[in-house]
């Protein structure tokens, strides 16, 4: 974010950087607005509050609250390795993909062991209603996770990959079964 800026393009719908840094800081500091992330009740408050907190903060020091992880009070400290390392690294990706001249990179190892970890949690939540059962597996050949019901359908790609895919973004991933079943999987909404 910091490279390019707090109008740039990213991969989350009708937001620029400036949007997407707004969404992690009351991810992480607004308790009041954060339910409205997941739960459509809530959603209007949150979306005006994202609003204030993109329009009313300073870029730099929204980036440098988004950089300092979640306060003591937050209930996302305590998950701060697992979910949070997933959630921030899919949204590094979202701003780096969207950008005209993104290319593939290789992930520090201790980053990709942190979402190897990670994989399963988020695709057991994202994949289960996936239409066909589905294998989430390495380039290595080893099988992450197999969830939902139907025809089989097996995903290969790095655990990044196989993360961004679970979550419905843009990855570099292999399919194989089915065609039909290859493709309802592809289309399958993948989201929390």
């Amino acid at each position: 974010m910091r490279s390019v800026g707090p109008d740039a393009p990213t991969l989350c719908d009708g937001w620029k950087t400036r949007d997407l840094a707004a969404h992690l800081v009351i991810r992480e500091y607004r308790v009041d607005a954060a339910p409205g992330i997941l739960i459509p009740r809530f959603a209007e408050h949150t979306a005006k509050v994202q609003n204030e907190v993109a329009e009313q903060s300073q870029w730099e020091q929204l980036l440098d609250k988004v950089a300092s992880g979640p306060p003591l009070y937050s209930p996302l400290k305590l998950l701060d390795p697992v979910a949070n390392i997933g959630e921030m690294f899919i949204h590094h990706e979202d701003v780096r993909r969207a950008q005209p001249d993104w290319e593939p990179r290789v992930l520090e190892p201790k980053l990709a062991n942190s979402l190897r970890r990670t994989l399963p949690l988020m695709a057991r939540m994202t994949l289960g209603r996936v239409p066909g059962r589905v294998a989430l597996r390495t380039t290595e050949g080893k099988t992450v996770l197999i969830t939902g019901q139907g025809p089989a359908v097996t995903v290969t790609g790095a655990p990044a990959e196989l993360l961004l895919f679970a979550v419905g973004r843009q990855a570099k991933v292999e399919f194989d079964g089915d065609p039909t079943a290859i493709q309802a999987v592809r289309d399958a909404p993948k989201g929390l």
